[in-house]
């Protein structure tokens, strides 16, 4: 495991909220990061929303992210049992949870997961969402690199809930509610770039990210820009 990058990511993670503060591309880092240091085969988060509904934040790959939203349509899966209990959620053999899971194990198989663990983002008594680690392969998880995936969501939860007194209460539901605006924004403009360009949706999201990095601009901003072609946006075909 790469120790540095390891370090740099609890930095990143644990980065105050600020006014421009951009949630779904710290939760992406969240996701990505999981698979590329803890051989997590794909990573997803759902947030609870201001009435207490997940939601699908973030996801490593669009096959993570419809997974997790069948999870949540159907009402039944190991996120949102996660999610309800506050505890962890492992599971090495997807197989030998059929009945408990009966729509959520098929889905999962055939999306090619054998193996899943999800571990709860809380602070104490609260709990606002889950980060969710897929494997192709069924067997037991490395404690280590749990022990790391759960460091991660609790370093990500500190972030979230660290000003959370009544005042910034109302401030982080306003950006969890302006974060699922901007997922549909983005999810817009992933098909409208996957469409033009001939690519898949998960390289729309990488050429939509990399621009907005790359020009230090917001991605809800680049995507509200692309959909409405309001201006040039040089690499991304408009």
């Amino acid at each position: 495991m790469n120790q540095q990058l390891l370090a740099k990511t609890f930095v990143e993670l644990a980065d105050n909220l600020v006014a421009d503060f951009d949630l779904i591309d710290f939760l992406r880092l969240l996701t990505d990061r999981c698979v590329g240091m803890l051989g997590a085969g794909a990573a997803g988060v759902l947030l609870a929303d201001r009435d207490g509904e997940l939601r699908v934040m973030a996801a490593s790959d669009e096959q993570v992210r419809l997974l997790e939203l069948f999870q949540l349509q159907n009402d039944e899966g190991p996120c949102l049992e996660c999610f309800r209990t506050g505890t962890q959620v492992i599971v090495p053999d997807l197989t030998r949870e059929v009945d408990r899971w009966p729509r959520f194990v098929t889905v999962a198989h055939h999306s090619g997961f054998g193996a899943v663990q999800a571990l709860p983002m809380r602070l104490r008594d609260e709990t606002v969402g889950a980060l969710n680690l897929f494997r192709a392969a069924p067997g037991p998880f490395d404690p280590a690199a749990t022990l790391i995936a759960q460091a991660l969501a609790d370093v990500a939860t500190i972030s979230l809930l660290q000003q959370r007194t009544t005042h910034r209460s109302t401030v982080l539901n306003e950006q969890l509610q302006t974060a699922l605006n901007s997922r549909v924004l983005i999810e817009q403009a992933k098909g409208k770039l996957a469409e033009r360009q001939g690519i898949d949706m998960e390289q729309a999201f990488t050429a939509l990210r990399g621009y907005a990095r790359a020009h230090n601009r917001r991605l809800a901003d680049v995507a509200r820009a692309f959909i409405d072609d309001s201006e040039r946006l040089p690499g991304l075909g408009s």
